[in-house]
């Protein structure tokens, strides 16, 4: 293997968790049982498990210690006050609504905002953003900038929204069918790739000349901001959190998942300015989620993430996450590997219809390779792919599948040591030589919304 050098980890190891360990054998029983889908099976049967960086990383002697001092009131608690403080100072928005992860602050922002046949441009939706958009009957645009589909680039910001596009879009739908436009820093399912600054501003100002409130998915956030510091030229010199304040700074609000850059293992929120929106918000808040105070969190939760918000903008945090995913990434590309290019922040990304060139796109060769990882080494991952992305354009119709057909391998934050990382490059360079090997699959059982996390499927 590789005399890459890993980093150092800017902490010490207070706590230890074993692995578990299981025969191929148990392996295959397990996927067979699961309808051969990763998410299906027990976590105590995963040696390396890289399914998702969303709540998976390891909180600081800190953060545990703000769980015991957490105030469990039902309003008005403590805790919630420490929260909305550490998040208007990175974000700079007045109202500050708690929920129990992302996908709800997009559950309650969309449901105040869409009504049937809106639409939402983003640079690139991820799988509950696009979800929750549709389920309202409503329509999720895609408009990266062209690098974004082009695994061999190495532009530094492959996130960047086509602005061009987007004005295009703009004036042909109208303000009045786009009732804000979302924009995922970094973006997740284009690779992890950041956004610019630049970018930022200039999708801002597009938004603001028709009209359109212009929002940050901001999971990521403090990442994107650390790629901002050492790609883009002007801001080498500013702090994480300088650069992070200014991102916002052109944003009309944001939504968060706090299990990824609040390094939480529940939380998220809703931050923004607009006084009407936040009332209805909040108010659909109250019935699905609780009290605007709690909003689905206990008071330890919401301590846990004030803390963790600031932890995330330490820059020795920053470079040895980034430098890890890199190493990872490295290890890979050297060997032969097909992954994507550049490394972005939480992930690296396989390119597995390059990986799997044997099986077609109609039989998931993303699905296919998170499939053969686990039975072969015990290591889960997740496909951002035909499965998770595919659509059925209408009965009897073929299945169109996405640009890029994706294996992530989501690195928890402050989890996994450089020997982890360096087991599962060793693994996917055997599972590479192996690949003729692997079989496709097809589905058998799906939902008609985020399919990917509950269908069965088998081999062919």
């Amino acid at each position: 293997m590789s005399e890459l050098k890993p980093p150092m980890e800017p902490f010490r190891i207070k706590m230890v968790e074993p692995l578990r360990s299981t025969t191929r054998r148990e392996r295959e029983t397990l996927l067979k049982q699961a309808g051969f889908n990763p998410f299906g099976i027990p976590a105590e049967k995963v040696t390396i498990d890289l399914l998702t960086d969303s709540g998976t990383s390891a909180m600081s002697d800190d953060q545990w210690a703000g769980i015991m001092t957490g105030d469990e009131s039902y309003a008005g608690a403590r805790s919630f006050f420490h929260l909305e403080e550490a998040v208007r100072s990175v974000f700079g928005f007045r109202h500050v609504i708690p929920t129990h992860q992302g996908r709800a602050a997009e559950r309650v922002l969309f449901g105040s905002v869409l009504k049937k046949g809106d639409s939402v441009p983003s640079n690139i939706h991820f799988d509950t953003t696009r979800a929750n958009i549709e389920v309202l009957e409503a329509k999720a645009e895609d408009l990266a900038a062209a690098p974004a589909y082009d695994p061999d680039s190495d532009a530094p910001f492959k996130g960047d929204m086509d602005t061009s596009k987007l004005r295009k879009f703009l004036e042909r739908k109208g303000k009045d069918k786009v009732p804000l436009v979302m924009m995922t820093v970094t973006n997740n399912s284009g690779g992890g790739q950041p956004v610019s600054l630049r970018n930022i501003k200039e999708t801002s100002e597009v938004c603001a000349r028709f009209g359109v409130p212009f929002f940050l998915d901001a999971c990521r956030f403090a990442e994107n901001a650390w790629f901002i510091k050492k790609r883009e030229k002007g801001y080498a010199k500013k702090s994480v959190l300088e650069i992070a304040q200014e991102m916002f700074s052109y944003a009309d609000g944001a939504t968060m998942s706090g299990k990824k850059d609040a390094l939480v293992n529940i939380g998220g929120f809703v931050t923004l300015d607009d006084d009407a929106l936040a009332e209805k918000v909040k108010n659909l808040l109250i019935i699905s989620e609780g009290f605007p105070t709690y909003g689905g969190l206990a008071g330890r939760d919401l301590e846990a993430m004030a803390r963790g918000l600031k932890e995330a903008l330490d820059e020795d945090y920053l470079e040895h996450r980034t430098a890890q995913v890199a190493y990872l990434g490295g290890l890979l590309a050297e060997a032969g590997v097909p992954v994507l290019k550049p490394f972005g922040g939480h992930a690296v990304y396989l390119l597995a219809d390059r990986f799997l060139p044997h099986i077609r796109r109609a039989q998931y060769p993303g699905w296919a390779l998170t499939v053969a990882l686990y039975r072969e080494y015990g290591i889960r991952a997740v496909e951002i792919g035909g499965v998770m992305f595919g659509q059925k354009t209408g009965k009897g119709k073929a299945e169109t599948y996405p640009e890029l057909e994706l294996v992530r391998l989501a690195v928890p934050r402050r989890v996994y040591t450089a020997s982890h990382l360096r087991y599962v490059a060793e693994a996917l360079v055997e599972l590479h030589k192996n690949r003729d090997k692997v079989r496709g699959l097809r589905i058998v059982r799906e939902s008609p919304f985020l399919r990917h996390f509950t269908a069965r499927l088998e081999e062919v």
